[in-house]
């Protein structure tokens, strides 16, 4: 049975806080790759701006290329709507039934746990991998493997306003996604 990361978000930039916790997860727990998922509307917060779907798959890609192990999942993409993770799920152990499928969250979304659509069932059908996040903790009632990831206090809001103010984000974010917010006039003010 193959052994899969999900890591869902916007990303709205990709950042490298992303493929650093999707690199030391991988390395762990042994997987054999980790899918991004990009959500079309996440439950929890509101869409931010108006980059486009295509906008934040090209920037994913772009940061994505070149590692073997690193892949794009675009089901919720396809969806469209709210994207519950149960309901994502279901669809993924539909089309892959040979995958056991570990979703990896940060520890604000430890915190929100309880509040995710079907949660019960949910951990039911996959393993929750964590990842320590500053200003937030890693306690819940649901299981959950722990991995010890570099922790750094980047988001892609904070990118967005460095972007909007004129200010660097050279070395939060891989330089070809950096050449596509400047070409494309991503994130101005």
């Amino acid at each position: 049975m193959r052994k899969i990361g999900i890591l869902g978000g916007t990303f709205n930039p990709p950042h490298i806080g992303h493929l650093i916790i999707a690199n030391e997860v991988l390395d762990a727990l042994s997987l054999d790759e980790v899918r991004f998922m990009p959500n079309h509307t996440p439950p929890h917060k509101e869409k931010t701006g108006d980059v486009s779907d295509l906008d934040r798959l090209t920037m994913l890609e772009q940061a994505l290329d070149g590692h073997p192990s690193f892949f794009i999942e675009d089901i919720e993409l396809e969806r469209k709507g709210t994207s519950y993770t149960y309901d994502t799920i279901k669809l993924l152990m539909e089309r892959e039934s040979d995958v056991e499928y570990y979703f990896i969250i940060g520890a604000d979304m430890i915190e929100y746990l309880p509040k995710w659509h079907r949660i019960e069932e949910l951990a039911e059908l996959i393993q929750f991998v964590g990842v320590k996040r500053p200003g937030y903790k890693d306690e819940t009632e649901y299981p959950i493997i722990m991995v010890d990831v570099p922790q750094m206090f980047i988001s892609s809001s904070m990118i967005r306003r460095k972007l909007r103010t004129g200010k660097t984000v050279k070395y939060l974010i891989p330089d070809p996604v950096v050449r596509y917010i400047k070409e494309n006039d991503l994130y101005e003010s």
